[in-house]
């Protein structure tokens, strides 16, 4: 079984007891691919920088960072320095880790969308200059070769886009990539984050929900998930929907979070929900 773990920007370097429990798992034979973000060293680094970052919504109610010229160029500065830490961090346990952005070998690879729709005081409106774009491909060949290999992949945006026949690096989202990655290769999906999973009340982690497996279960999930959590579940629905079996979605402050996530803990989202819902319509 291969597994890809998503672990967050702002523990990429030292996540939580998650780079040792990697090793572990690679020890034990395990084929891993780690896919990390960058959303809080990218606004760090913009800060610095003396720029402003400008954040829109979507007429769907999404809210998220414009990526324009400028912007992206601290994204890159900034996921290459997690990148290039995380790896030297799981070489320090032992890992051969070899560091990947979605460019390299147009690992993520799609269209560049340079115009995004928004809501600017209740007006619909495009927005030209953005440097963001939808992943259509995954090179699995590519993870597969490393992975027989003995090297563990560590992936990151930006991913390479299609910009009028020409390949430019543009911003996607980490979490919807490592949901790409494990469709590509029809592995366990792990999405680490800092609460223990999804919660039926937000504000009570009383109220974990275990685990999604029909219809009926995958929608009441979704009427929990708010925020950055809703987001989450959208990427594991496109893991499952892509030929993920499972996703989970759990704690990164746990003792052994990866280890603990696939033993049970967090919240567990089966392709069978999917299944189960299509069955319904």
């Amino acid at each position: 079984m291969t597994v890809v773990i998503k672990v967050g920007g702002a523990r990429a370097v030292d996540p939580a007891g998650a780079l040792a429990d990697v090793a572990a798992l690679v020890s034990e034979g395990q084929q891993v691919v780690v896919v990390h973000g960058g959303s809080t060293k990218v606004d760090e680094t913009l800060e610095r920088l003396g720029i402003e970052p400008e954040y829109v919504e979507t007429p769907s109610g999404v809210v998220g960072r414009f990526t324009d010229e400028a912007t992206m160029e601290v994204f890159e500065m900034a996921f290459g320095h997690l990148n290039t830490q995380l790896v030297a961090g799981l070489q320090s346990e032992g890992v051969d880790a070899v560091g990947l952005t979605g460019v390299d070998g147009k690992l993520l690879y799609g269209p560049r969308k340079s115009a995004v729709r928004v809501v600017e005081d209740g007006t619909k409106k495009i927005k030209r200059g953005d440097h963001s774009g939808t992943i259509k491909r995954v090179n699995g060949d590519l993870l597969e070769s490393l992975l027989s290999d003995g090297y563990t992949p560590v992936a990151a945006p930006p991913m390479a886009g299609d910009d009028d026949g020409d390949v430019i690096p543009v911003n996607t989202d980490a979490d919807r990539s490592a949901a790409a990655i494990a469709a590509e290769l029809d592995a366990t999906l792990v999405l680490l984050t800092d609460v223990a999973g999804v919660y039926e009340d937000p504000d009570d982690p009383e109220t974990l929900i275990d685990s999604v497996e029909t219809g009926a279960e995958w929608a009441a999930l979704e009427d929990a998930a708010e925020g950055f959590m809703g987001r989450k579940v959208m990427a594991a629905e496109e893991a499952l929907a892509g030929g993920a079996p499972e996703v989970v979605v759990a704690d990164a402050n746990a003792d052994e979070p990866i280890s603990s996530a696939l033993e049970g803990s967090g919240t567990h989202l089966h392709a069978s929900a999917l299944s189960d819902t299509e069955e319904q319509q």
